[in-house]
């Protein structure tokens, strides 16, 4: 990547060389190029979205993105100017951002290289390369310069702004061909696991795979034979989907997505599932289920049981039904309703007043502010695509309910940059 000297210096620029603080090209770069937010959103720009150098290339002069507060799951972070590194990679920092940037604190502090980070491009190279890379499906020359400058255009005045995985992973070469293995999707759902050790852990690479090119991911557990539930294979007892869910939850806090942030995962439990209670108090217990939200999956029988005050069954398939083995392992899939309108068999693990579990449900989310709701059976019914393609859960965050393997895509308009100033 070609570095140039802007010809107008940042404030940040322009401080620094006031304090005599050595500056590389790629500093000057950087800050020069990075003047669009304040401090906070310039942190997270750079942090989340900038292409990075490796380690091994950070010298003296350069500005770098440094863990200056450990947290394992949000540490902070802030910019800083190598000053020098010693022969034990412990860099010292002329602070640019942060509490350490003050004369109080002589704008110094110390962290290891391997704790910081090289942006290689400032945000308005980043803003440069995505639209480039957006404009690169055109097939003419002067269609893909036309696309570039409009869509440049309204990334640098901030009318819009795609959500992070476009930022961070849209990028062609000279050739325009694609360069990223990144996803530019933001979140996916995955079909229900199937409910066998082998499908359990297939589920748990294919989550693990797309968050660490970026995604977030959607898993419904109501495929996932219930708590103490006899396990024919080996003779045993099954632990049940929440601690299912909880490994989910655990791989989750380990993938750190580009350097910069954590997997967010979604879990779901129909109001039918023998495992719902303890899903919905699991966010209660420390250790459970910490990396994940959660919500449970309400259907239309439900609430109307609840109105009538009536009990509610708590079932699952009886995969055990003599002949029902195979059929059970090649079809069931996590949807009950279409189970019973086969007229499959199912067991009733326990039978308990709609309103009990309604309560609870309330109370955990008081309590913790989750489990979330979702109506997903309204939600289908409300779907066009519902007889071919079942929406099973949402994203992490909620915003848009997804079959299996469904995929979204997120963005936002700055409405303040489409204000206009009366006088």
């Amino acid at each position: 990547m070609e570095l140039t000297l802007e010809k107008q210096e940042s404030k940040d620029v322009a401080m620094l060389r006031e304090q005599e603080v050595f500056l590389s090209d790629q500093a000057i770069h950087v800050l020069n190029g990075s003047t669009q937010f304040d401090e906070l959103g310039r942190m997270i720009f750079l942090d989340r979205y900038a292409l990075k150098a490796k380690r091994d290339t950070i010298n003296e002069g350069d500005l770098v993105i440094t863990i200056t507060l450990e947290d394992p799951k949000y540490p902070k972070k802030d910019l800083g100017i190598v000053v020098n590194i010693s022969e034990n990679y412990i860099a010292t920092l002329h602070m640019v951002t942060g509490k350490y940037s003050c004369s109080e604190e002589n704008y110094t502090f110390k962290q290891s290289v391997w704790k910081c980070s090289k942006p290689l491009e400032s945000i308005d190279d980043a803003y440069k390369r995505v639209a480039r890379a957006v404009a690169s499906v055109e097939n003419s020359s002067e269609k893909q310069t036309q696309l570039f400058q409009e869509f440049y255009e309204e990334l640098s005045t901030k009318r819009i702004q795609p959500a992070g995985r476009i930022m961070t992973g849209a990028n062609v070469n000279d050739e325009k061909h694609y360069t990223s293995n990144l996803t530019l999707y933001n979140c996916y759902v995955i079909p229900c696991p199937k409910d066998s050790r082998t499908g359990i852990v297939e589920t748990l690479k294919q989550m693990i795979e797309i968050m660490s090119r970026g995604g977030g991911v959607g898993i419904s557990l109501a495929s996932l034979r219930p708590k103490y539930a006899y396990v024919q294979g080996v003779h045993g007892q099954s632990s049940g989907s929440v601690s299912w869910g909880g490994l989910y939850s655990f791989a989750t806090g380990l993938v750190e997505q580009g350097g910069s942030r954590r997997g967010a995962l979604m879990l779901m439990q129909a109001d039918w599932h023998p495992d719902v209670l303890e899903f919905i108090t699991a966010k209660t217990k420390m250790g459970n289920i910490e990396n994940a939200n959660i919500s449970v999956m309400v259907s239309d029988r439900f609430m109307e049981s609840l109105k009538k005050d009536d009990d509610w069954n708590l079932e699952f398939p009886d995969y055990e039904f003599p002949g029902y083995k195979e059929i059970y392992q090649k079809e069931w899939n996590g949807d009950l309703k279409a189970w019973k309108e086969k007229g499959y068999p199912i067991r009733i693990y326990k039978t308990i007043k709609a309103r009990e579990l309604w309560d609870l449900l309330i109370t955990s989310a008081w309590r913790s502010a989750e489990p979330g709701v979702v109506f997903m059976e309204r939600y289908n019914k409300l779907s066009n695509s519902y007889y071919f393609n079942p929406i099973i859960c949402t994203n992490p965050c909620g915003e848009q309910g997804l079959p299996g393997w469904g995929v979204c895509n997120l963005g936002h308009l700055y409405l303040g940059a489409f204000a206009k100033k009366k006088r």
